[in-house]
């Protein structure tokens, strides 16, 4: 039987804006027979809190630390090995749906003589995937994917003439003169957005991954199918804008003590613009409204692709792996955006459907077990049938949970954020290289190591919604210089020598390796060579290397 697998990833979709995941007013009823038909797992933590570098380990199943793109626009370095390189030998079409936030490494690839435009070239330059159609939604105006051609194509073909109909009419509104109202300014979210449902991005998308299943016929696929929503511009259309109005939203979750005295980086991310922004009850509820739209929109569409995949006949052959690249704070903490450690910025929600009879038993579990981004290219992989690598790969396959073998796969979930490129740097007057936070997760405690500054510390068992940093707490001195241990041993992993694994090295015994090619470092005489060749003689006929 053939095997597919659909990777979905939502952009800047929370945990727990999800009715299987807890929220008492946004239903996503779709998304929810997802996790009745596989496994929600309920502790899962992005590698880094913020597009790219999320983005990055979830394509190459590495920490961020390891594939070196820290940050937004750092390019991904030529070598890295991605999802697509590891499907290709098996004969799986990767292809990509939509937006990955990657950066090509063009200084790279001239070095090595790779042409942008030849078949090896454009798999580098798109994080190892076969563009289907390739969408990131940034910015009206700006790099080569912050427009998508084929969008352009389809609006105008739908009638709008306007030179940018993704800025002007997916994502502003018009007022009754006939004047734009831009989706990038917060008072506008609540308002209905020009173009109506069928036409705007997160339907649109969903099309063109249709035809990409229909085309793809009996090839095995990798489809990661990803959409730009409910990321900001914070706009959605009819009837989506006013489904969720201020009685729906929940309070946010922050105290003024957070503010009294807080760590030097907290504090200064809580100046930020967007973060100050977040702290206006007026334009939060207005996101808010345009937020749970968006979602609302994002779980129809989902089920407007599964009843595809159940027409087609694909649902028994196909595995279902539905996640967000990062959180949004929402005014939680003092908060917008994302980028910092609390779980409405760093804690994802991810389901996972297996198809296969080995997953009847866990469908419908909630997994308490620690779960990292990374995984989800080892569990792709393992799916398909691939070799397990992970001297390259340093997630861990998923399937032993949802096969019902074990319940959980590591003891500590680790995150990371490069802070370089922001204000907040400068105003802390911190060096470059110095600009690095590290969350460590242990299911309980939650420490972050900031470069140069006191860690932070919270207690989830006691403080669920991480009001109280504990980090300069002499009470908890015990229990910081435990996690710290914990982080040492962390860094100390190898992670960059991927061109041979632990295992081949094991296998080697150098004394005879060395014999074999002419290597004479220590012999005293040639009876003692001849004793090691003889031994290497027969290791070879064992091992069936001489006949």
């Amino acid at each position: 039987m053939t095997k597919n697998v659909l990777f979905i990833m939502c952009d800047q979709l929370r945990w727990d804006y999800l009715s299987c995941t807890g929220h008492p007013h946004l239903h996503t009823p779709h998304i929810d027979r997802l996790a009745e038909r596989g496994v929600l797992f309920d502790r899962a933590y992005v590698q880094s809190p913020i597009c790219g570098p999320s983005r990055m380990s979830f394509y190459t199943g590495r920490y961020a630390s390891s594939h070196g793109s820290t940050w937004n626009g750092i390019p991904l370095k030529v070598g890295e090995m991605t999802l697509g390189d590891h499907l290709r030998p098996l004969g799986v079409r990767t292809a990509l749906c939509g937006k990955t936030h990657m950066t090509a490494d063009v200084e790279g690839m001239r070095r090595l003589g790779l042409a942008p435009d030849s078949e090896i070239g454009v798999r580098v330059a798109e994080c190892g995937f076969e563009p289907f159609e390739r969408d990131d939604g940034l910015h009206p105006d700006g790099t080569r994917y912050a427009r998508n051609p084929a969008y352009d194509s389809f609006m105008k073909q739908r009638g709008w003439q306007d030179e940018n109909p993704w800025n002007s009419v997916a994502n502003s509104a018009e007022d009754e003169d006939g004047n734009l109202l831009s989706g990038w300014f917060l008072d506008n979210a609540d308002k209905p957005a020009r173009a109506p449902d069928e036409e705007s991005e997160t339907p649109y998308i969903t099309g063109r991954a249709m035809d990409f299943i229909r085309e793809a016929g009996d090839t095995p696929w990798c489809l990661h199918l990803s959409y730009i929503k409910p990321h900001w511009p914070y706009i959605v259309s009819p009837p989506y804008h006013d489904m969720y109005g201020p009685e729906t939203h929940l309070d946010p979750v922050r105290s003024e003590a957070e503010k009294a005295d807080p760590h030097p980086v907290y504090g200064a991310f809580m100046q930020e613009r967007v973060s100050r922004a977040f702290t206006d009850d007026t334009a939060r509820t207005r996101v808010l409204t345009a937020y749970m739209g968006l979602i609302k929109q994002l779980d129809d569409q989902i089920g407007r692709l599964m009843a595809f995949v159940e027409e087609q006949g694909l649902a028994d052959e196909t595995m279902i792996v539905f996640t967000s690249d990062h959180g949004d704070y929402l005014g939680d903490h003092w908060m917008g955006e994302k980028e910092l450690f609390h779980d409405p910025s760093a804690r994802i929600p991810l389901i996972i459907v297996d198809p296969s009879p080995k997953a009847d038993a866990t469908r419908g579990l909630k997994s308490l077990a620690l779960v990292e981004a990374i995984d989800v290219v080892p569990t792709i992989l393992d799916y398909f049938g691939g070799v397990q690598v992970p001297h390259i790969i340093e997630g861990r396959s998923l399937l032993p949970i949802l096969h019902g073998e074990v319940d959980r796969l590591r003891d500590v979930a680790v995150s990371e954020y490069d802070y370089s490129m922001r204000d907040v740097r400068s105003r802390l007057g911190v060096e470059v290289k110095d600009a690095k936070l590290t969350m460590l997760f242990d299911g309980r405690w939650k420490y972050i190591f900031a470069e140069g500054f006191r860690p932070m510390l919270f207690d989830l068992q006691t403080d669920p919604d991480e009001l109280t940093d504990l980090g300069a707490d002499p009470d908890h001195a015990q229990e910081l210089a435990r996690l710290r241990q914990l982080f040492f041993d962390w860094t100390r992993r190898t992670s960059q020598r991927t061109t041979i694994s632990d295992a081949q090295i094991a296998s080697r015994d150098a004394s005879i390796g060395e014999a074999k090619v002419g290597i004479l470092i220590g012999y005293r005489n040639e009876s003692e060579l001849r004793e090691v060749l003889e031994r290497a003689e027969a290791q070879d006929k064992r091992s069936g290397k001489l006949s």
